[in-house]
C-alpha cells in the first residue's frame, strides 16, 4: 500500500548519500528500499510529496525512522549568516536528516565502517545480514531476497573465523566481542538507549572496538543524539581549513584542539551540531565529486 506524505527538508538522495546509512540502496523501478529493524520500505518522491510503499501499521515507524516530527527548516535558518562556509553547506544538504536507525545497527556497522570506503561496507553489512540475519521479503533470486541484520544473538553464533572470511580484517575480532558482549547482556542496549549524550560515550568507549569516533556515530545515527559531532581525519583537516586560527589556537593542547574548534563554532547551535556535522559531509563528498548532485 502506498501513502503519501508531504515533507519538507527530506530529499532521499542526499540522505543516501550522506554517509549516515548502508541499506538504503536504489532501486530498479526508481527510489529506493530501505531496511531496518525488520522492515522493508520502498520509498520514492516527487518534491516534497514522498511515497511510503508498506503496511499502515509500519507507516508510523518510517514517519519516525526520517524524524518527521523535527522541524529541520529551523535548523537551517539558525546558522549563523557570518558562517559562509556553513551556509553554503546547509543550502547544498538542506534536504538531509538525521535518520533514527537501530543502535546495535550502527554499533556493528561503525566499526566496520573503520578505513572503509561506502561501497564496501555496504557490501560487508549486506553480507553479514545474508548470513545471519532472518529472510523478509523475496527476490528475483537468492542473491537478491532481502535480510534483516542479525540481532546480538544471532550474531554471537558467528566464529571469528567465519567473520575474517567475510574479509572484516581486524574488525572482525572487535564484532566478535561487542557480539558476545550484547547477547549475554554485558553490553546492554536497553540501557544505551535511556542515556543522556555524554554517559552513552563514557558507556560505548568502555568496549572493545570502540573509540571515540565509532561511539560519536552510534550516538548521531543510532541514540538520535543530534549534539553529537563525529570527527574522523577527513573532518580534521575541514575544522582545521575553515575554522584554525593559528593565533586563537595557540595555547591550546594539541589533544584538544578539534574539541575546542567544536565547542567555539558549533557549541551556539542548540544540540544539535550533528545535523551541521552531516551538511558538511555532504557538501564535501559532493564537492569532490564522489557524489553527484
Amino acid at each position: 500500500m502506498t501513502h503519501i506524505q508531504t515533507i519538507d527538508c527530506l530529499d532521499l538522495k542526499q540522505i543516501a548519500d550522506s554517509g549516515q546509512c548502508f541499506r538504503m540502496l536504489p532501486s530498479p523501478e526508481g527510489g529506493y528500499t530501505i531496511v531496518s529493524r525488520g522492515r522493508l520500505l520502498r520509498v520514492s518522491q516527487e518534491g516534497n510529496r514522498v511515497n511510503f510503499d508498506c503496511s499502515q501499521e509500519d507507516l508510523s515507524a518510517w514517519l519516525t525512522y526520517f524524524d518527521c516530527a523535527t522541524d529541520y527548516a529551523a535548523i537551517l535558518t539558525s546558522v549563523d549568516p557570518d558562517d559562509n562556509y556553513l551556509r553554503a553547506a546547509a543550502a547544498a544538504g538542506r534536504g538531509i536528516r538525521i535518520l533514527r536507525q537501530d543502535p546495535w545497527e550502527m554499533i556493528i556497522t561503525f566499526v566496520i565502517s573503520q578505513q572503509k570506503t561506502i561501497p564496501c561496507i555496504r557490501r560487508l553489512v549486506e553480507d553479514i545480514s545474508r548470513r545471519w540475519g532472518q529472510k523478509i521479503a523475496d527476490g528475483d533470486d537468492k542473491n537478491s531476497a532481502v535480510y534483516s541484520f542479525p540481532t546480538p544473538k544471532e550474531l554471537a553464533r558467528a566464529s571469528l573465523e567465519e567473520l575474517l572470511d567475510l574479509k572484516l580484517g581486524y574488525r572482525a575480532k572487535y564484532i566478535h566481542r561487542l557480539s558476545q558482549d550484547a547477547a549475554a547482556g554485558t553490553l546492554d542496549l536497553k540501557k544505551l538507549e535511556t542515556m543522556e549524550y555524554g554517559q552513552a560515550m563514557e558507556y560505548l568507549t568502555g568496549f572493545y572496538g570502540i573509540g571515540k569516533k565509532v561511539a560519536n556515530c552510534v550516538c548521531l545515527f543510532g541514540l538520535h543524539h543530534i549534539e553529537a559531532f563525529p570527527v574522523d581525519t577527513w573532518i580534521e583537516k575541514i575544522l582545521l581549513r575553515e575554522y584554525f586560527s593559528a593565533k586563537k589556537y595557540r595555547r591550546t593542547p594539541k589533544n584538544r584542539l578539534y574539541d575546542t574548534i567544536l565547542a567555539d563554532h558549533f557549541g551556539k547551535y542548540g544540540g544539535y551540531a550533528g545535523v551541521l556535522q552531516q551538511y558538511i559531509f555532504y557538501y564535501e563528498r559532493l564537492n569532490q565529486h564522489k557524489i553527484s548532485p
